[in-house]
């Protein structure tokens, strides 16, 4: 063969093995399945008052149990398509989340740049609970949904996602990244109500971590005016505050020496015309004109082992619930202590105690002490012992 034969035949060959290389494609199956025996001290048992103590199995004791598929296809350079589609349920009964929305959780699509950054839409979580809350125990730390600050007042457990959103993230120069994002309140003649955005930033590089973010959710206060298809929707259970406008911004960081890590946060939520809040796995009505939270946290985490890690985490929250017919300032004492040991790279075993005390609630039964989906204290005090089981595949 002439060396002109060799050299056309192999740029033939090239051009077919780039051209394959453009269809390279992956789908990936992922999951949480996390599932707790929870002991409460004081558990209210529906007469003013009156608590009892209890055993409970709850799914989603450190992180909501779930499942879902990511995929990517290369586009060439350096630009691939994305999506993700994402669905919980609870592991202790089966049952979907989100009133049996399908993918509630998360469902977009998107491209990703090397160069440009990763632009998605659809249904995704805001930057409070995608950065921030990795500075936190809460949410996408260590101690997850029961960790949550009081009501999920900062949005930061990743219960609640943002329909109808354009979601920007930048590439990363440095260890900075920032992003920001829209969700359409997809109602004519009504621009504002129930939209939302976010935007956050985030610094990591070697033993810190930073992170900023905000969250404004646009609503229309009152029954007549919601927007039901708009960004956030409280029909699937999904909204931990309900009311009218939603204002979240929080600040945190963590520092990680040796085999420890230390982390500091605070976060400040108001909602305006509020009308509930979320209280042992439900949405307990709350009347009033403004219901703002700060909340300052510090965590900690040691790996005695590899496989073995103690932490503990303190929040303080400063209420203020302003209404018709009176004005409160409840104020939240959280502890919590864990215990974690991995079994293997996918499944650990965890045990749990969290303390809260309120003050400052009126005799109000939404102020008494509870903590995520647990049923709620029936005084000011709740105490809880936690031990359970998570894989992850």
């Amino acid at each position: 063969m002439s060396d002109m034969k060799k050299l056309i035949l192999a740029a033939a060959v090239g051009t077919l093995l780039s051209g394959t290389s453009y269809a390279q494609s992956s789908v990936t199956l992922y999951g949480v399945i996390d599932t707790a025996l929870i002991y409460g001290n004081n558990m209210a048992t529906g007469k003013p008052g009156q608590g009892s103590p209890g055993v409970e199995m709850d799914s989603g004791g450190t992180h909501a149990s779930r499942w879902g598929l990511q995929g990517s296809e290369d586009l060439g350079g350096g630009v691939a398509a994305i999506f993700r589609l994402e669905d919980g349920f609870s592991s202790a009964n089966g049952k979907l989340s989100n009133s049996g929305v399908l993918f509630g959780r998360q469902a977009y699509v998107g491209l990703s740049s090397q160069t440009y950054g990763t632009l998605t839409v659809g249904r995704q979580y805001s930057f409070m609970s995608q950065w921030l809350s990795t500075e936190s125990a809460e949410g996408r730390g260590w101690g997850g949904n029961l960790a949550s600050h009081p009501f999920d007042n900062d949005d930061m457990i990743r219960h609640q996602s943002i329909q109808n959103s354009v979601r920007y993230e930048s590439p990363t120069y440095r260890g900075l990244t920032v992003g920001t994002m829209y969700g359409f309140s997809n109602d004519a003649g009504q621009f504002s109500n129930n939209s939302a955005y976010s935007m956050g930033a985030k610094y990591d590089n070697g033993p810190v971590s930073l992170a900023a973010s905000y969250l404004q959710i646009n609503r229309s206060a009152g029954a007549a005016n919601y927007n039901a298809a708009g960004a956030v929707t409280t029909s699937d259970g999904d909204s931990t505050i309900t009311g009218g406008r939603e204002q979240i911004w929080g600040l945190g960081g963590k520092y990680k020496f040796g085999a420890a890590d230390v982390g500091l946060v605070w976060t400040h939520s108001a909602t305006r015309d509020v009308t509930s809040v979320w209280q042992g796995g439900n949405l307990v009505p709350l009347v009033g004109n403004e219901l703002s939270f700060d909340n300052f946290e510090i965590n900690g985490r040691y790996f005695v082992t590899p496989a073995l890690s103690l932490a503990a985490s303190y929040t303080y929250t400063d209420g203020r619930f302003e209404s018709s017919s009176s004005s409160l300032t409840p104020k939240w004492h959280e502890a919590i202590v864990q215990a974690d040991y991995r079994l293997s790279p996918h499944t650990d075993l965890y045990v749990e105690s969290l303390y809260q005390t309120v003050s400052g609630g009126g005799g109000n039964s939404v102020f008494n002490a509870s903590m995520f989906n647990v049923t709620p204290s029936a005084n000011n005090r709740q105490l809880l012992f936690v031990a359970g089981m998570r894989h992850q595949f």
